[in-house]
């Protein structure tokens, strides 16, 4: 048996320039952090005593015979890849909800991927995980989704990460100190919304639109490194950071008509005008988690205008996907 611990993440600069459709021609660059909330996953051989060859468990159910049949896309094509030819069990539980802007699906995938690995005797490096699960997620499932996502599961941290124009990704941690490391993760407010989108079907809205929108990609990108700039200076405020969350929250919002609604209009507006400095949806848009940047003497302000909604507590974690548990069993 093997248990995987693979942790979700918050992007706060540069999202969109990491879909190949951009970054192969333009290079992008994004900034995120991964938190303690996580994708566990539980796999072992399955014994050849049941009616069934393979068993999944996630929100469904799948008892079957054929690795083709399986119907979760990350779970056949994985398997496939991997040219798994026993009998297994995989049992997945997660902290976050699937379709929620936190990076699920590539969690779940890179989890897979590393216990997998595990589970034939194998180790594989953070950076082997990452392209792994990047072509499984784009080559073999065909999902509309960006590069960040695999490499913050992967790696975990607070990190900058550069998508080159030749295909290379480079995962670069930020320094600060731990005093300041601990005001800016203090900072922060994470509400879910309670509203699940196909993040797919947005984000592919969003790749049609590259061109339409290289301008205001490039400004996306540009805000990196400015926001990196204020976590490293010690003369600077981290406030600033909430300010420029507020500015790629703008132009992000202005990049398809399906990102944003009317509910998360409201809820934006009703923590700014009760403290927030700045915040914006995380992933493709259209629900899933809003997050906050708040002076810690307004938070209480904040959670009580947005009371009617899930405030998520979290901290900041770094040590990416993790084998917590290894026995082996063929």
């Amino acid at each position: 048996m093997i248990i995987s611990k693979t942790p979700h993440r918050i992007s706060f600069f540069g999202g969109g320039t990491d879909y190949p459709a951009y970054y192969l021609n333009h290079g992008g660059r994004v900034v995120g952090v991964t938190i303690d909330k996580y994708s566990y996953l539980n796999v072992r051989q399955l014994p050849p005593y049941f009616d069934h060859k393979h068993r999944v468990v996630y929100s469904k159910i799948e008892n079957i015979n054929l690795i083709q049949e399986i119907n979760h896309p990350s779970v056949r094509e994985s398997l496939k890849y991997m040219n798994i030819d026993f009998g297994i069990s995989i049992h997945h539980d997660g902290d976050i909800p699937a379709r929620s802007g936190m990076g699920s699906s590539s969690s779940f995938t890179v989890g897979l991927l590393n216990s997998l690995h595990a589970l034939l005797g194998k180790v594989i490096s953070k950076k082997e995980l990452m392209k792994a699960a990047i072509h499984v997620e784009q080559s073999l499932i065909h999902e509309n989704v960006g590069s960040q996502d695999q490499a913050f599961a992967a790696y975990g941290g607070l990190n900058t990460i550069d998508f080159l124009q030749n295909g290379e990704i480079v995962v670069n941690p930020i320094i600060m100190t731990p005093e300041r490391m601990k005001e800016f993760q203090s900072s922060f407010v994470l509400i879910f919304t309670g509203l699940s989108r196909i993040a797919s079907e947005i984000a592919e809205d969003q790749i049609k639109k590259t061109e339409f929108n290289l301008n205001k990609l490039d400004q996306m990108k540009s805000l990196v490194n400015e926001s990196v700039d204020i976590l490293t200076d010690a003369n600077r405020k981290l406030d600033e950071f909430g300010i420029l969350l507020n500015e790629t929250w703008q132009l992000k919002r202005s990049l398809s008509d399906k990102i944003s609604n009317p509910l998360i209009d409201s809820i934006y507006e009703a923590a700014l005008n009760s403290g927030a400095i700045g915040g914006k949806l995380l992933g493709a848009g259209g629900g899933g988690f809003l997050l906050f940047y708040v002076n810690p003497f307004n938070k209480e302000k904040v959670l009580h205008a947005l009371k009617e909604y899930l405030y998520v507590p979290f901290e900041f974690e770094f040590q990416g996907s993790n084998i917590v548990f290894y026995n082996p069993n063929h």
